[in-house]
């Protein structure tokens, strides 16, 4: 039941914050202005960042607004001691003489050297407590850092060093990588960030030298120009203060993937486990008692992230080596990539008892890389359309055995009824290459398009994506709910199950929450259909399978095996059916799940889901050739990076900031820069 009320809040959160929760009336506005640092802070990044969803809600407690403007850094100090803003974001106080005056400090980033793997160099003891003595050991090397970027005193004040200023911190890494600097001073995730989103091609190249020089704080700093700079300064320091104390500002920085450190027990293992938000997820979580029950010397340390967060959280993890994950959820599309790079530890042979040979070969073959398992498939999905039958029957409508998109397309048009609360058709907005590019991907193969041409040039602004591109931007922003690009799987699955949505095209793994009467007020009245299709003969539906996995940098792979064979075992999917019900098992891993009766009679949909995940084919989804694998992603490391921009430029679109054309040539144009960058295109 715990788990049950937690999934109908979650639910209810969502729903609150998509049909509008109530905003400041009134409120007065705090015009604060920052220059960018990810994953702290930055105009790209959900709510800003950590830091300026954690200014802002400290400063809503107190009765303010908050708007935020983004500069580079040295014109936001600029502006802020002028007073033409009322403060700004800072990652050090200045004296205290100066133009400011600043807050209690809230935490920040993680300071310190970074190399790479092959430059053999490591800390002195004598040296790791003493940054003085550490830089005046180094003076034979040149050091990277960023002006006006983070900096430590010793650094700083280090005679006989050697040093190399950059612009920014892309600049830094890039002297890095071609061997202008040897050591690079800098924010251990900031950097991290960088090479998942600009540098995919160093990941797992470089390390963060441990342990870290500084731990840094933020401040706001409040320009004693303004008028009232101590009235804001007591109010943020007051807000602040409450989110301390009742742990919003660590539910904050989990949100983005920052966590505060964990005391580390000396009694038992502390496994690590790096797993999405979706509710198998939080079933999972919720059974875990039971392992550590049969393994009592083994403690798990939860970080449950929403699925771009986790994507990047475990990218940016293998990037600098930090080896902070035991186990990690990922996917078929990571998979043979980081297999290939020996990211991850092979887990075969596995007891007989885990029955190997039970694991649907569809999704087992995805899994393995050279014949070997890496991962263990926790759930496994394809692509379906779910409809409310009540809505079809009063508007005369009847869904195909196969449905169109251009069917999709009319049956959304009589279906919408905002003023109702009921919306045509639901579908991915939210940006990222898992999200909103999950679906377009898959909608682009549809209709006969690729991502890349045989000689690995980008096509996105080819004649096949205006006219998809086109389509779903007709398709959604006439039919769609309000703010959709904001709306990814969980979303959608809220609106559709609360009644909100006449139509939604989405992962298979969703029939068993919208089927199940306690977590679905339209499972009575739930159709559904293969995903449509549209010019092309395949294409049409994905493979995905969220699984567990070992990454190499774990220290404790033995109790890791021990809990991802746990929670893919055929035992434990018995335990989610004896407490929560066999409609709740996880889909799509086991043939003796789909021989079972009492799943069959429990999920009336269990063939169809079985067979659009056997039948879905991630060889070949275009009607031209191409030079991947893959349907809703293609099967290259720079893939992560090229997805989430393009998804970041049609969110724009959606939002009415561009235009179809310009979203694409954008989209087109780094994809261009990304793939020549990394050696891939001609």
């Amino acid at each position: 039941m715990q788990t049950q009320r937690r999934r109908l809040s979650a639910v209810a959160v969502i729903l609150s914050a998509l049909l509008g929760a109530a905003s400041l009336q009134g409120a007065e506005t705090v015009l604060l202005v920052s220059g960018e640092r990810p994953p702290y802070l930055g105009a790209a990044l959900p709510e800003g960042g950590y830091a300026a969803e954690l200014v802002t809600e400290a400063f809503k407690r107190k009765g303010f607004r908050v708007r935020l403007e983004f500069y580079t850094w040295a014109r936001a100090k600029l502006q802020a001691t002028q007073g033409d803003a009322d403060g700004m974001l800072a990652s050090e106080p200045g004296p205290a003489d100066a133009a400011f005056v600043y807050s209690t400090h809230f935490p920040g980033g993680t300071t310190g050297l970074l190399k790479k793997k092959s430059l053999a160099l490591a800390y002195r003891p004598d040296e790791v407590n003493n940054p003085a003595l550490l830089f005046k050991s180094l003076a034979g090397y040149k050091l990277g850092a960023v002006r006006d970027g983070v900096s430590l005193p010793a650094f700083e004040q280090a005679a006989g060093l050697n040093k190399e200023l950059a612009a920014d911190e892309l600049r830094n890494l890039d002297m890095l990588e071609h061997d202008k600097v040897q050591l690079s001073l800098v924010d251990k995730y900031t950097a991290a960030d960088i090479m998942v989103s600009q540098r995919p091609r160093l990941i797992g190249q470089l390390e963060f030298m441990t342990p870290p020089l500084a731990q840094s704080d933020f401040y706001l700093a409040f320009a004693r120009r303004g008028k009232n700079h101590l009235q804001l300064l007591q109010a943020f320091n007051a807000g602040l203060a409450q989110l301390r104390q009742d742990g919003t500002l660590e539910k904050i920085m989990n949100k983005h993937g920052l966590f505060l450190a964990k005391q580390n027990r000396k009694d038992k293992v502390q496994l690590t486990v790096g797993t999405v938000n979706n509710s198998d997820m939080f079933v999972m979580q919720g059974l875990a008692k039971d392992f550590e029950k049969q393994y009592p010397y083994i403690a798990l340390n939860w970080r449950v992230l929403d699925e771009n967060t986790l994507r990047l959280r475990l990218l940016s993890d293998l990037a600098i080596s930090d080896g902070q994950f035991d186990v990690m959820t990922i996917g078929t599309y990571e998979l043979p990539i980081w297999a290939g790079r020996g990211w991850l530890a092979p887990l075969q042979p596995l007891p007989e008892s885990y029955g190997v040979d039970d694991l649907l070969p569809t999704v087992r073959n995805h899994l393995s890389y050279r014949g070997q398992l890496y991962a263990l498939p926790f759930y496994a999905e394809s692509m379906m359309t779910y409809y409310r039958k009540d809505l079809f029957a009063k508007a005369g409508l009847s869904m195909p055995a196969r449905p169109s998109y251009q069917d999709i397309l009319a049956f959304a048009a009589k279906l919408h009824r905002p003023a109702a609360g009921v919306y045509g058709v639901c579908l991915r907005g939210k940006p990222g290459w898992g999200e909103n590019m999950a679906f377009i991907g898959t909608l682009v193969h549809a209709h006969g398009g690729r991502w890349f041409d045989q000689q690995w040039r980008p096509e996105l602004a080819s004649p096949v994506w205006q006219t998809t591109i086109s389509f779903y931007a007709e398709l959604l922003g006439k039919y769609g709910p309000p703010n959709a690009d904001k709306n990814g799987f969980n979303e959608n699955l809220a609106l559709f199950s609360a009644g909100h949505c006449g139509i939604w095209i989405d992962a298979t793994v969703a029939a068993g929450m919208l089927f199940d009467p306690r977590r679905s007020s339209v499972s009575a009245q739930l159709g559904y259909a293969p995903a449509p299709y549209a010019a092309a003969a395949s294409g049409s539906a994905w493979l995905w399978s969220w699984a567990l996995a070992i990454p190499n940098s774990s220290k404790h792979q033995k109790e890791a095996r021990q809990f991802i064979t746990w929670a893919t075992s055929k035992p434990y999917l018995l335990s989610v059916a004896s407490t929560h019900g066999w409609i709740a098992v996880p889909p799509g891993t086991r043939k003796s799940t789909y021989a079972d009766p009492r799943y069959l009679k429990a999920a009336p949909f269990a063939g169809f889901v079985l067979n659009a995940i056997e039948s879905a084919d991630s060889m070949d989804s275009s009607a031209a050739p191409r030079p991947y694998i893959g349907i809703q992603y293609v099967s290259i490391p720079e893939f992560q990076t090229i997805g989430d921009n393009t998804g970041l430029e049609l969110a724009k679109m959606l939002r009415g900031e561009q235009s179809v054309d310009k979203a694409l040539k954008r989209a087109q144009n780094f994809a261009v820069e990304q793939m020549k960058s990394a050696g891939n295109s001609p």
